[in-house]
């Protein structure tokens, strides 16, 4: 694993944890040699996540959709940033370019991103690690909603034991180092479990 990529919040949210949690895990990141990936933006927990990251000596890549440049204010202290055409482009590059996948809390496009690749772990198009960094509980309801689509047999619990889920970003990162993907793809037997 040398590269992380991070989905979060173009805003800061509510409450000041959430700024503070994007600044440990940049910083937890770059101290531990891995590079960042994330969307490219100098704004919200985005921009909080990557400066963390350069301010403790990381590389970072941001990969920002052009017509997003001016709205989201593409983050002009990067190792690299990406302009690409849409959103389909920005999540296919960053997952590319990524070993793994952090959710840390965010909105719709959080959660649509982190789903993204979950999926496509399941269908076994890579078999990287992904997971949510559960600050203060933020996706408590989320992860009990998941344990309720396995318990109602709409997602494999071998499928729903892919998502990894800590507190911290080093609990996190030690998670993924110990990573063991499905040895099968999502579409299996009918009777497997």
């Amino acid at each position: 694993m040398k590269s992380i990529c991070v989905f979060c919040g173009s805003s800061f949210g509510a409450r000041e944890i959430y700024a503070d949690a994007a600044r440990h895990t940049g910083h937890v990141i770059a101290e531990n040699g891995y590079r960042l990936v994330y969307g490219g933006a100098k704004v919200g927990l985005m921009g909080t996540v990557a400066d963390a990251a350069l301010a403790a000596g990381g590389e970072v890549v941001g990969v920002l959709p052009k017509a997003l440049q001016n709205k989201e204010i593409g983050h002009e202290g990067l190792d690299e940033l990406h302009l690409v055409g849409s959103m389909h482009e920005r999540k296919a590059l960053m997952a590319d370019l990524s070993d793994s996948f952090i959710a840390l809390p965010g909105g719709a496009g959080t959660l649509e991103e982190i789903f993204e690749v979950w999926t496509w772990g399941q269908l076994g198009y890579h078999q990287k690690p992904c997971g949510f960094l559960n600050i203060e509980g933020y996706y408590d309801h989320l992860i009990a909603f998941l344990d309720h689509q396995t318990g109602e047999q709409f997602t494999k619990k071998v499928m729903r034991d892919m998502v990894q889920i800590a507190d911290t970003p080093a609990a996190l990162i030690d998670l993924f180092k110990g990573y063991e993907p499905p040895s099968t793809p999502k579409w299996i037997k009918k009777d497997e479990t």
